[in-house]
């Protein structure tokens, strides 16, 4: 097996996040298990060719099952992070299902994970304008995962 580059394992755990907010949106929307999307998404989607030779980037596992048991499992502590983020007007059950999911993984990431809160917060930006590629729902998430990412990680601002 050759070892991956810097750049590869990169762009495999900004997959494995993407990968991770579709995963929580369709565990929302479809009422499905951890466990059932999560087979299904290292099943069929990491790595996997869609159309004449497209293939799909591959996603690096270990941050992918670590960031859907993390959104999963601290989820209350997460929504709670994300309401206080967000003006009144705005609770999070108000919010766009895709914007809900991306919020519960970057907020586990920040509660979590061993990334600086400047690059999860890059990060999800860049997600969220693969999304939503025209509007201001780009700088909404970095307001947002900013406030979010002071309050889980104070020590590291």
């Amino acid at each position: 097996m050759t070892e991956l580059s810097g750049n590869q394992k990169r762009k495999m755990r900004s997959a494995s996040r993407m990968y991770a907010v579709q995963a929580l949106f369709q565990m929302e929307h479809s009422g499905q298990s951890s466990d059932t999307v999560r087979r299904e998404f290292l099943d069929f989607r990491f790595g996997a060719e869609v159309e004449d030779g497209i293939d799909m980037q591959d996603g690096d596992i270990d941050l992918f099952r670590k960031l859907i048991d993390d959104a999963v499992n601290w989820q209350g502590k997460i929504d709670q992070m994300t309401d206080r983020a967000l003006v009144a007007k705005w609770p999070l059950g108000r919010i766009d299902p895709t914007l809900r999911a991306l919020f519960r993984v970057a907020g586990a990431e920040m509660l979590e994970g061993e990334a600086p809160p400047r690059v999860v917060i890059n990060e999800f930006v860049d997600i969220t304008k693969s999304f939503y590629p025209v509007g201001k729902e780009s700088k909404f998430v970095n307001a947002v995962l900013d406030h979010m990412a002071r309050e889980a990680r104070p020590e590291a601002f």
